[in-house]
């Protein structure tokens, strides 16, 4: 099922730990097969809710009484940078080595494609330099390094919000002679790298389909093995892995849903849906996946575990747990 494929119809996934399917299996008054799965059609969130009566608790291992699991949807920009801020470093401190932050930038209940791309773009990059402000001290400022999508952006983002700023700004890709055709050069990251180098920070990397390849040549040249760290900062990898990008023409780029992205550990993370059944996913690390109704009414939907990963139609994926699909 793929994120969104219907303005009337979504995806919303409930994993049960521990569970033992049996014949006849009821979960809440549902029936669940042996698969795990159980489909309810056309069924408000907040009514699913009721039935199910479903707790959340962490996952073994996480940072659950670093923070609290009600973490509220946040109000305005400045609440969400701030969560993303606490999130992160509890994600760091927990050694999380490979980060995902994502949010919409066009507005807190817009959806990707709701703003021009070099607008959106644009206000990732103030948001990330907001970001950087809060999260990352003076001390290690010269030991972060921004990859941007391209050497252009390096320089706009010099000339705009990172103006001033310490921080080591660096490219994923140059213009190549077939630029005009949407061709470009990969740099090579082994090159791009210095050893002070404690922190990477990839800006927005959706653009061009080569950008995520570049990524994960990054995460395995230099940061697997290492102390290292790696945050992609709404690289819009739902795209990915919802299959956006048909396996037969960019092979590399789809088989990053099974290898790459399943590394990853989203630490914060909004996604609207829009439609007669519209609401919102929301998770701030390490707190469980919540969901909200257009009408504002907050739910918890299901308990994080310790690898989540967002897949098809936002299913989290996780081989300890079992699956409870429920369809709206």
């Amino acid at each position: 099922m793929q994120l969104l494929s219907s303005p009337t119809v979504c995806a919303i996934p409930i994993p049960v730990s521990a569970l033992s399917i049996s014949k006849g299996f009821c979960f809440g008054g549902f029936p669940v097969k042996k698969d795990g799965g159980i489909c309810i059609q056309r069924i408000g969130i907040s009514k699913i809710l009721k039935k199910l009566d479903f707790v959340n608790n962490a996952a073994p291992g996480e940072s659950g009484s670093s923070v609290e699991f009600d973490v509220p949807f946040p109000s305005d920009y400045f609440e969400l940078l701030q969560q993303a801020k606490e999130a992160t470093e509890l994600a760091l401190k927990d050694d999380r080595q490979l980060l995902e932050i994502e949010f919409p930038t066009a507005g807190l209940e817009s959806v990707p494609g709701d703003g021009e791309g070099g607008i959106e773009m644009t206000g990732s990059m103030q948001l990330i330099r907001e970001f950087c402000d809060i999260v990352i001290s003076p001390e290690k400022s010269t030991r972060t390094r921004i990859f941007f999508p391209e050497a252009s952006e390096v320089t706009f983002a010099r000339n705009s919000a990172f103006g001033g700023a310490s921080l080591k700004l660096d490219y994923l890709t140059k213009p190549s002679l077939f630029e005009d055709f949407g061709f470009v050069s990969k740099v090579k990251m082994a090159d791009r790298v210095k050893p002070e180098d404690e922190l990477f920070l990839v800006a927005y990397p959706y653009f061009n389909v080569n950008e995520m390849l570049v990524v994960e040549e990054l995460y395995k040249e230099a940061v697997v093995n290492t102390s290292r760290k790696l945050i992609i900062f709404n690289g819009e990898l739902d795209r990915i892995r919802s299959g956006y990008y048909p396996p037969f023409f960019y092979p590399k780029l789809a088989a990053l849903a099974q290898t790459f992205l399943p590394e990853m550990e989203i630490v914060y993370y909004i996604h609207n849906f829009k439609g007669r059944n519209g609401g919102v996913l929301f998770r701030c690390y390490p707190g469980p996946w919540k969901g909200s109704e257009e009408s504002g009414k907050q739910i918890c939907l299901f308990a994080s575990a310790k690898r989540d990963a967002i897949s098809q139609g936002s299913c989290l994926g996780n081989s300890s747990i079992s699956m409870i699909c429920v369809c709206m």
